[in-house]
């Protein structure tokens, strides 16, 4: 039986996922978690990308322990943030985190208005300065010497691939959140990169989902106990797209919601949605699995609570998530808060920003962590309302149903929340979506099965 890995990167951890299907069960087992962290040096936000590539090494390790006989291995992470190596495949410097405030105001700097609606007809992505295009641009600024030497960009899941298989590359969705690619073609969009004065370069072969990245390295073959080849295979790497790939199939119109950290809300549709009304609304057209484009939104998500309860557990305050949501369910705060604000991007003390955020709109302020978890909870649901309301003024037939998947959904008071606002059927789950995702690319690329229908259940 074929054991697939899927390697899973969050903002705050990583683990290793086993694999294998038989007779339309797809069976899954965690091996191994590790947290993933971001550094504070020097000014700036970094990703340990050294230990935690480690750390991904010690999971297929605790795999190969346990008897698993690997075919090959996917990996997944979030999108926008990369690594630069040079002409002799060295890493130029850990990887800058995309909350990081190098790139603030740089989207104001390169596009005027009109400049930024024939962006978007091109890129179809959110103009947000998070994004790689702005990165580099700040990068091309400070005459940052790393950019000077720079002989390739990886993003994160093609740079984990670079360095078990030698060969660099860049997988298609990942790529895709860079704001870098011209959406129709689906290739590097030159003409921009050549006006922004960066390296042509830096942009390697694009690859898609199910396409074999490269081999492991014999070396680190050897240093992990693996016995012949295992391949490592282009999966949806930005780990929403393989999300969405393990969505089930419905009839009529069906949204999104991956649902944590961040929320990222839409549909899958054939062709890209370039018009003004998307950029105006704020929608980015992002890859996905098998040609499919992914038009969503990008949502700050569970950040603020996960920044909350990290602030609480320093106080010495109870963060049980089980009795955060009972007291959030008890509490009658009707306070909504714009989550999108760069208010709450990354501030000091959220409890603080949250309270000035609702005096400066003279809502009611938050008194109690119950009070605090309803506000962020119900302002998240009236956002997700307010997406499928402009989903629904793009789309030729209306939103008929909403599917959350990912760690979010376990949230049971938001997706009460959420059904409420929205008025149309929520479905829950797969809660593993992305890690499911992830191993079926794989199993399609291996031959092993010919579409995702052929999965009846999993375990």
């Amino acid at each position: 039986m074929n054991t697939y890995l899927a390697i899973d990167f969050g903002g705050g951890s990583g683990r290793v996922m086993v694999g294998s299907i038989h007779q339309g069960v797809l069976k899954l087992k965690e091996v191994y978690r590790f947290p993933n962290r971001q550094v504070h040096l020097g000014g700036h936000i970094y990703w340990d990308f050294l230990a935690v590539f480690e750390e991904m090494k010690a999971g297929i390790r605790q795999a190969v322990r346990q008897g698993y006989s690997i075919r090959s291995i996917g990996i997944d992470t979030w999108g926008v943030d990369f690594g630069l190596i040079d002409k002799n495949g060295n890493l130029l410097g850990n990887p800058v985190c995309y909350r990081d405030a190098r790139a603030e105001g740089m989207p104001e700097k390169l596009f005027g208005e009109a400049e930024l609606s024939a962006h978007y007809a091109e890129a179809g992505i959110q103009v947000m300065h998070i994004n790689t295009l702005f990165q580099l641009c700040s990068m091309k600024k400070s005459d940052d010497v790393q950019l000077r030497v720079a002989d390739k960009l990886l993003f994160m899941p093609d740079l984990f691939s670079y360095y078990l298989t030698g060969v660099a590359n860049n997988e298609y969705c990942i790529a895709s959140t860079s704001e870098l690619l011209n959406a129709r073609t689906r290739t590097w969009n030159r003409g921009l990169i050549e006006r922004l004065g960066l390296p042509q370069s830096l942009f390697g072969d694009i690859v898609m989902p199910g396409t074999v990245r490269g081999r492991l390295k014999p070396e680190i073959c050897e240093e992990l106990g693996l016995s012949g080849e295992v391949e490592v295979i282009a999966v949806g790497s930005h780990d929403t797209s393989s999300a969405v790939f393990a969505v089930p199939q419905a009839e009529g119109q069906q949204a999104f919601l991956s649902s944590g950290t961040w929320s990222l809300l839409g549909v899958e549709v054939p062709q890209p949605i370039l018009s003004e009304e998307a950029h105006k609304a704020g929608f980015t057209n992002e890859g996905g699995v098998g040609g499919k484009i992914r038009f969503l939104q990008n949502i700050t998500g569970l950040w603020m609570l996960q920044r909350l309860m990290a602030q609480w557990k320093g106080e010495g305050k109870n963060v049980d998530y089980d009795y955060l949501l009972s007291a959030a369910e008890a509490s009658d705060i009707t306070s909504v808060i714009d989550v999108d604000d760069p208010f709450f991007q990354s501030p000091h003390d959220m409890e603080v920003a949250i309270a000035g955020y609702c005096h400066k709109n003279s809502s009611q302020i938050p008194a109690s962590q119950g009070e605090y978890v309803r506000c962020i909870l119900q302002s998240l649901a009236q956002r997700y309302k307010r997406g499928i309301e402009q989903l629904n003024l793009l789309l030729p037939t209306p939103v008929k149903q909403l599917h959350i998947m990912g760690g979010g959904c376990r949230n049971g008071l938001l997706n009460r929340l959420t059904s409420e606002a929205l008025g149309t059927p929520v479905y829950v789950g797969p809660i593993e979506a992305t890690a499911i995702g992830n191993i079926l690319v794989q199993a399609l690329a291996e031959g092993e099965i010919k579409d995702r229908s052929e999965i009846k259940e999993i375990i």
